[in-house]
């Protein structure tokens, strides 16, 4: 199953019911403070059960709300790539569809709510069947269901198999089923059953923080290899056979000092009788310690928490890609999702553009997704448009925007960078410069706006003719010419206004 789409209301600065698109690969930008980190973290606590990297808290409830009587937080994920049939046991398979499992879409949406940030409750959302004889029945007993089918003189094949019964009543009733949208308790008889079936389907979520330890005392950042044997260990298999060889290990040494303080004791009795050979009990030993000189050492034999802090992160950010797809492995999920926040931090440009690419090609292969946000202009410019969703606040909700080209003033990633970060730089206001010419709008761009002297170098470096240009001609002219030193350099202010002016043009004509 992989997400198409999440729901958060109520859940920190997500106070109505806000709907996220997800896709294989999902890359939140915005400016801070705006969600993109909460949407990841409400993942967390919906896939790992509040036992994963966030537990959630009453300081999650919406702030607006506190003062209110709605203290309850909700989470939904919507999925696709739904499995074909479900065995409720071993005598009772049926299918989603055949259950009347599924939303108006065709999709399964499970939502978790958690009264005053407390134990969540679990729900399917589903355009099920509300008829009293039709309505609830996965929550109903097998005996119950029989009586329905007798109070109704319908015919089942096997009454010995809930699903069948179900079947049979919803069959009896087709013709006026009204569907509509059920929220189902899945506590219940073959609904939990059905719940219990579902979560081995679910994907295994690992998120990945941008505030993640990276200091020399964290195992994981002395050397991924220590926190390795640390979760090798854990395995109970491992520790029941090292248990097996420590007790065979102790009878020996017992052995051993038995027969020498034997030995002793013809010799003289009184210091035999002194002594007691100290041997640890199987259960104190720190097999850690036997692997504690394990480590990733550079050429230079330099460990990894000697490394500078950009080297130490990615060596912890491909740990922890490794340490995921190795749970996936072991639980033998089919999907897995990286959730991973600003990739960027403490990274060289050259690694950026590499975890990118890593991303972009992890999320084209089965059964994978990846969630990012980013703070970095530069990581935007690696992306596609279908990629990037803008996190905008309008009148104190969120609004979360796929960028799709049609609705930019232009087609352009730095359009992207200064609606997400309000980056405005030099190479926009080239792009806004050469767009506003090449749709042949230059002469009405220029018309009617105050002008400022602009002095020509010639070619051999002396003074050439003098200009009467508008300031955004005056800053094109600037960032291609900078050999000339014959006029006062615009400043920052300047270059914001000229592109603030360029915008305004091009929504207003364009």
């Amino acid at each position: 199953m992989k997400i198409k789409k999440a729901r958060l209301n109520n859940f920190r600065i997500y106070q109505e019911e806000t709907t996220i698109d997800l896709k294989n690969l999902t890359v939140f930008v915005g400016k801070n403070d705006k969600g993109k980190s909460t949407i990841l973290e409400a993942l967390d606590i919906f896939f790992n059960e509040n036992k994963g990297v966030i537990k959630v808290e009453k300081d999650d409830i919406n702030n607006r709300n506190k003062e209110e009587s709605n203290t309850e937080i909700v989470i939904s994920v919507v999925f696709e790539d739904l499995p074909n049939a479900l065995t409720i046991d071993a005598t009772n398979p049926t299918t989603l569809p055949n259950e009347y499992l599924l939303n108006r879409d065709g999709d399964l949406e499970i939502i978790k709510k958690y009264p005053n940030a407390g134990k969540e409750k679990v729900y399917i959302k589903a355009y099920h069947p509300t008829i009293p004889s039709c309505s609830d029945l996965l929550s109903k007993k097998i005996t119950e269901l029989k009586r329905i089918l007798d109070d109704n003189g319908i015919e089942c094949e096997d009454r010995t198999r809930s699903a069948v019964i179900r079947n049979s009543i919803w069959n009896h009733f087709s013709d006026d089923l009204q569907l509509d949208d059920v929220e189902i308790d899945v506590t219940k008889e073959d609904a939990k059953n059905i719940w219990d079936q579902l979560k081995n389907y679910m994907p295994l979520y690992a998120l990945f923080q941008s505030d993640r330890k990276n200091s020399d005392g964290d195992n994981e950042v002395q050397d991924p290899l220590k926190e390795a044997v640390r979760q090798i260990l854990n395995n109970e298999e491992l520790r029941r056979k090292f248990n097996e060889i420590a007790t065979e290990v102790r009878g020996k040494l017992e052995e051993v000092s038995n027969r020498t303080l034997d030995k002793l004791r013809e010799m003289n009795p009184d210091v035999a009788d002194s002594l007691n050979p100290v041997i640890p009990p199987a259960e104190s030993l720190r097999w850690a310690d036997v692997f504690k000189n394990v480590k990733i050492t550079g050429d230079e034999d330099i460990p990894i928490n000697k490394r500078g802090s950009g080297i130490k992160r990615l060596i912890l950010l491909n740990f922890f890609r490794a340490e995921a797809e190795r749970r996936q492995q072991e639980r033998n999920v089919p999907n897995i999702i990286y959730a991973i926040e600003e990739p960027e931090t403490s990274q060289h440009p050259e690694h950026q553009r590499k975890l990118i690419e890593s991303f972009k090609s992890l999320s084209n292969t089965d059964n994978t997704q990846i969630i990012l946000t980013t703070h970095s202009p530069a990581i935007v410019k690696l992306l596609d448009f279908d990629d990037l969703k803008l996190l905008k606040e309008n009148n104190g909700q969120i609004n979360i925007i796929q960028i799709e080209r049609h609705n930019l003033p232009y087609p352009s990633l730095n359009e992207v960078n200064f609606l997400a970060f309000g980056e405005s730089n030099e190479e926009y206001h080239n792009e806004l410069y050469g767009y506003i010419e090449h749709e042949g709008k230059l002469d009405d761009y220029k018309n009617g706006k105050e002008t400022l002297e602009y002095v020509r170098m010639n070619r051999d470096g002396s003074r050439g003719r003098t200009l009467n240009i508008t300031l955004t001609e005056y800053i094109r002219h600037q960032i291609h010419h900078p050999e000339n030193t014959l006029n006062s350099r615009f400043t920052n202010g300047q270059l914001q206004e000229s592109i603030r002016m360029m915008r305004d043009f091009i929504s207003d004509n364009m």
